[in-house]
């Protein structure tokens, strides 16, 4: 039986209560929140993440069929996973994801930088908060809620690390050695219109499939889990 495991990233809360849906919605799924999130130190670079991730699975005894399913830096521990332990790992969903270091916008890791300054900006902290708004803008308003008061509580400087160490992911010499099935997801209507890294990743690993999901924006698993959660289990079916 799949063992579904869903990795968050540095947006919609910056911890695992972003699967709130999911975690109700497949039995037995689970989601570690990160290191470096809630609590602890947090990892260095993707290989570390996914070495925290691995350990924390094996401590539960959760060593092999393996559904890794994430966005952003938890797409990109998905990858790592099942390029460095593909005997494990079953599957991965994954979408919001690039195999390179990705171009960003102007004033990214500045707005971060100015929102973490001690004392604090509230002009620059508010700014921030805005940006998590409007990038949860499709998100179901009581669970929008939610995720933002984790954004308060993992604060800014964490998100400015983690995309950082997501811009440090660099797996285009490996990626076409991609052993687990792949499906690969990306939402028409991201608020930041990133180039379409995903369909680089399609076109690497022939066997992966390629959903594109108009009118679904930067994090689809949160955003619309009543037209992705059908979308995994379509994929886990298959495996």
């Amino acid at each position: 039986m799949p063992q579904l495991v869903f990795i968050h990233g540095p947006g919609a809360g910056a911890c695992a209560d972003a699967y709130i849906p999911q975690l109700k919605h497949f039995k037995g799924s689970i989601a570690p929140t990160l290191p470096g999130h809630l609590e602890g130190e947090r990892c260095v670079d993707v290989a570390r993440y996914t070495e925290w991730v691995r350990g924390w699975l094996w401590a539960q005894e959760k060593k092999k069929d393996l559904v890794l399913i994430g966005y952003t830096l938890g797409a990109s521990i998905a990858l790592q996973y099942g390029l460095d332990y593909p005997d494990e790992v079953k599957g991965v969903v994954i979408m919001t994801v690039a195999a390179k270091p990705k171009t960003r916008a102007p004033d990214t890791f500045e707005m971060r930088l100015r929102a973490a300054k001690e004392p604090r900006d509230a002009k620059a902290y508010d700014e921030w908060l805005a940006f998590q708004m409007r990038a949860m803008q499709f998100v179901e308003p009581g669970l929008r809620a939610h995720l933002m008061e984790c954004h308060k509580k993992v604060g800014p400087m964490s998100q400015y690390h983690d995309i950082k160490t997501i811009d440090a992911f660099d797996v285009r010499d490996r990626i076409s050695s991609f052993k687990p099935k792949m499906l690969i997801l990306r939402g028409l209507n991201d608020h930041g219109s990133p180039p379409e890294y995903e369909k680089e990743i399609h076109e690497a690993v022939p066997h992966s499939q390629y959903i594109k999901l108009p009118g679904v924006g930067h994090f689809p698993l949160t955003e619309f889990p009543e037209k992705i959660n059908p979308l995994i289990e379509t994929f886990v079916a298959g495996l």
